[in-house]
C-alpha cells in the first residue's frame, strides 16, 4: 500500500511537470486562438434597425431608379386616397347646411298642401280638396293649433333699373313672417306694410344676388312681370306692375324665404288669379311637442290622399336617407379608385420583380435570406402607400375646399313649401373629421401594403441558382 502510493504522487508530479513544461511552449498560439474566440464572442451583432435602414435605402434607390413608373402608381393611390378624402368631407359639409337650415325653422310648424307631398320626385297623386278659407278656419279650429298662414305662389321678373331677375312670390300675411321663421330679422330702415297692394318684402338673396351686391334697396321702385293664362283664348298673357320695396329680410337660413319676395296676400289673389284657392299652409301647433297630434288630426279629417302634411323633421328624415344613399355612393366610387391604385402597386412591383431577377439571385448568392428580399419589396410598397395616402389626404382636403368656393346657389326656383329648401344649394364648406382622415389615409395604407404582398412573396421565392441563369 505504502509503495502505490508513493507512486501514484510520483506519477501526478511527473505529469504536473510535463504539463508545466509544455504550456509555456504552445501557450503564445493557444493564448491567440482563445483570444479570438473570445472577441468573435464578445463582438456585438449588427443592429436590427441597421439592417432596417438598409432595407429603406435599398427599396428607396430602386424606387428612383424607375421614377417615371414609380409616381405614376403614387399618383395613382393619391388620386383614390383624395377622392375619398373629397367626397367626405363634402358630404359631411352638405349634411351640416341642411341641418343647420333645418334647425333654424321653428319646430311647432307644418307646411300642408293639397295632395301628398312627394320628396322623391314624379307626380303627386292628384287632390279633390280645394284650400278655400272654410278648409283654413276648419284646421285653426283643432286641437293645439295656435295659426294657420294660407299664402298663394306664382313667380315674377323683377326689372329694378334695367337688372332683370326672375323670382318666386309669396303671397300671405307679411306680420306673420316670423312665425314661419322665428330668427327673421330686416335691414335697417324697412317698414312692414300689411295692407299696402304696391308694397313688397324682398329675400336676402334677392336683393343681393350670387356675384351681385345691392340689386334693390329700401324705397326703390321695381317692376314685376308676371304671366297667366287668358282664361277665354288660353293664350298666355303678360302683365307688369309697380312694386315699392318696403322691407329686405336678413337671410333667414330659409332658402324658400331668402330666394323669394312676398306681397300681402289679396294683391296675390288679384295678379295671379287664384280665385281665393290658396296654394299652401303654414299651420302653427302650439309647440313642438303637439305637431304630431295636429298632423293626425288633419290627416284623419281630410284624408291622406287629399292633402299632404309636413313637418321639418320629416323633410330633415328625407333628405338624411337620400344624403346618406348618396354618400354611400360616392365612398364606393372612391374605394373603387383606390382598388385601382393597388393595382396600379401588383403591376408595378410585379414587373419590378421580374425586370430584377439577376439582382435578386446575386443578392440571394451572396448570402440575402428570403426575409430581406421580402422586406426589401415589402418596403418598396409601402414607400408608396406612405407617399400616396398622405399626399392623397393633402390633395383631397385642398380638392374638396377648391371644388366648394364656387358652389353658390343660383336664383329662381319655382314655389314649395317654405322648409323644402326651394331654389339652388347655398354655399357649403367641407367638413373634415381628424378620425375620418385617419381611416382613409390607414386604408389607403393598407391596401397599398397588402398589393405588395406578392410580388414580394414571389421575388423571395426565386432560386439563386434560376435567377442567375436568366
Amino acid at each position: 500500500m505504502g509503495v502505490n502510493e508513493g507512486t501514484r504522487e510520483n506519477e501526478e508530479s511527473v505529469s504536473n511537470t510535463n504539463l508545466d513544461k509544455i504550456i509555456p511552449f504552445s501557450s503564445p498560439s493557444v493564448s491567440k486562438i482563445h483570444e479570438k474566440k473570445q472577441k468573435q464572442k464578445q463582438k456585438p451583432k449588427k443592429p436590427y434597425h441597421s439592417n432596417l435602414k438598409q432595407i429603406f435605402i435599398l427599396a428607396f434607390d430602386a424606387l428612383r431608379d424607375r421614377k417615371a413608373r414609380s409616381i405614376l402608381t403614387i399618383l395613382m393611390v393619391v388620386a383614390g386616397g383624395g377622392l375619398m378624402i373629397a367626397l367626405n368631407g363634402m358630404s359631411a359639409g352638405v349634411a351640416s347646411l341642411i341641418n343647420r337650415q333645418l334647425s333654424i325653422l321653428a319646430p311647432n310648424v307644418l307646411f300642408v298642401t293639397p295632395g301628398q307631398i312627394n320628396f322623391r320626385g314624379g307626380p303627386s297623386p292628384p287632390s279633390t280638396l280645394i284650400f278655400n278659407s272654410e278648409v283654413v278656419n276648419r284646421i285653426k279650429s283643432l286641437p293645439y293649433v295656435q295659426e294657420v298662414i294660407p299664402s298663394y305662389q306664382g313667380q315674377f321678373e323683377l326689372n329694378a333699373q334695367g337688372n332683370i331677375l326672375t323670382t318666386p312670390v309669396l303671397a300671405m300675411d307679411p306680420t306673420k313672417l316670423h312665425l314661419i321663421s322665428p330668427s327673421l330679422e330686416l335691414v335697417p330702415g324697412s317698414l312692414i306694410q300689411e295692407n299696402n297692394p304696391s308694397a313688397m318684402i324682398v329675400g336676402d338673396t334677392i336683393a343681393n344676388p350670387p356675384g351681385k351686391t345691392g340689386f334693390v334697396m329700401v324705397g326703390q321702385n321695381v317692376k314685376a312681370t308676371y304671366s297667366f293664362a287668358d282664361p277665354t283664348t288660353g293664350k298666355l298673357q303678360h302683365q307688369s306692375r309697380s312694386f315699392v320695396i318696403s322691407a329686405i329680410m336678413q337671410p333667414t337660413g330659409n332658402t324658400c324665404i331668402d330666394r323669394s319676395v312676398v306681397i300681402n296676400k289679396p294683391t296675390g289673389d288679384s295678379l295671379f288669379k287664384k280665385g281665393g284657392k290658396y296654394d299652401q299652409m303654414a299651420v302653427i301647433a302650439l309647440s313642438g311637442d303637439f305637431v304630431n297630434a295636429v298632423q293626425q288630426e288633419i290627416t284623419s279629417l281630410y284624408g291622406s290622399n287629399n292633402i299632404g302634411v309636413t313637418t321639418p323633421k320629416a323633410i330633415l328624415k328625407t333628405i338624411q336617407g337620400a344624403q346618406g344613399g348618396n354618400s354611400s355612393f360616392q365612398t364606393g366610387i372612391a374605394f373603387i379608385a383606390l382598388l385601382v391604385g393597388a393595382v396600379g402597386i401588383i403591376t408595378t412591383l410585379y414587373t419590378s420583380v421580374n425586370e430584377r431577377i439577376k439582382e435578386i439571385g446575386t443578392m440571394k448568392a451572396i448570402g440575402a435570406k428570403n426575409r430581406f428580399i421580402l422586406a426589401l419589396f415589402l418596403s418598396e410598397a409601402l414607400i408608396i402607400g406612405l407617399l400616396g395616402s398622405t399626399l392623397g389626404l393633402l390633395t383631397g382636403v385642398a380638392g374638396a375646399y377648391v371644388l366648394t368656393s364656387g358652389m353658390l346657389g343660383t336664383g329662381g326656383g319655382g314655389g314649395g313649401s317654405p322648409g323644402s329648401g326651394g331654389g339652388g344649394a347655398p354655399h357649403f364648406a367641407p367638413i373634415f373629421l381628424p378620425n375620418d382622415l385617419l381611416n382613409v389615409w390607414f386604408l389607403s395604407l393598407s391596401l397599398s401594403l397588402a398589393a405588395g404582398v406578392y410580388p414580394a412573396w414571389k421575388a423571395s421565392r426565386l432560386s439563386p441558382l434560376e435567377a442567375l441563369r436568366r
